[in-house]
């Protein structure tokens, strides 16, 4: 992750907001305002954000502020979502440059909004982090608890219905699709939520309840419930989700395919 170039990207993103300013100038507002006139990449990331979340009442001044400073406290937040950015261009063929998840793509935005929360909630201002997951909640449909630990390189793809709890630990390179549930089981209290190997692909609507294990580079299938650890590289559908087979791929997660293999 160390190699990872934020100057490249924002200058990718200046370059994309003034082409796509060139082929459709009623998109000249947004694209300036977004992209044109932040004088960073930590600025156009904060600024695309917290207006996006201050449509549902919220200080947009308090929350600008907040995202600055999380950017400056912690840098690797930034690497993040650049890792972030590229996994949605990679993987989504409907991606068409940086600047598209930026401007139009709720999963990125969401992520983005979870990676402050998550750093309020490390720094002990969690009213403020639980603040912000409602807010996120409420404005792209998709509930992350601000303690889940999440690493980089996350396609959160279409993301509506997406919910993440509380002990929730996803690896690195991980796609998801939409209505997936990492959630608990019951009333317990402690570590209860899945554990998300890197590599993994977790198809649409699939549910994984209680603190289970998804190996590395293993595959759910949609709408599949899954109650139990799943093996690495190992492929599981159906409700409760059992062995179907091995996965064909070094890792379904950048491979995007959903098929299951006997």
């Amino acid at each position: 992750m160390n190699t990872i170039s934020i100057d490249k990207y924002w200058a990718m993103l200046r370059e994309q907001a003034s082409a796509t300013i060139d082929r459709e100038p009623s998109l000249a507002a947004l694209c300036n305002e977004s992209v044109l006139e932040r004088g960073s990449f930590a600025e156009c990331i904060a600024y695309r954000s917290t207006r996006k979340l201050a449509n549902h009442g919220a200080s947009v001044e308090v929350l600008h502020a907040t995202f600055l400073e999380a950017f400056a406290g912690e840098p690797e937040i930034l690497r993040q979502i650049t890792c972030d950015m590229q996994a949605v261009c990679d993987r989504d063929p409907a991606c068409l440059d940086v600047l598209t998840p930026l401007l139009y793509f709720k999963g990125f935005q969401a992520l983005v909004c979870y990676r402050v929360a998550h750093f309020l909630w490390r720094h002990d201002r969690r009213e403020l982090a639980l603040y912000l997951q409602s807010l996120v909640a409420e404005t792209f449909a998709v509930d992350i608890h601000p303690a889940a630990k999440i690493a980089s390189g996350i396609l959160l793809d279409h993301a509506t219905g997406f919910v993440a709890g509380e002990t929730t630990v996803i690896e690195k390179n991980v796609s998801i699709l939409h209505e997936v549930t990492l959630g608990g089981t019951g009333k317990d209290r402690g570590d209860r939520h899945p554990k998300v190997r890197s590599g993994v692909l977790l198809g649409a609507g699939a549910k994984i309840l209680g603190n289970v294990v998804i190996g590395e580079c293993a595959k759910v299938g949609a709408g599949s419930v899954v109650l139990k650890d799943v093996p690495p590289y190992t492929s599981v559908a159906g409700v409760p989700a059992e062995i179907i087979g091995k996965t064909s791929e070094v890792s379904p997660a950048l491979g995007m395919c959903h098929e299951i293999e006997e």
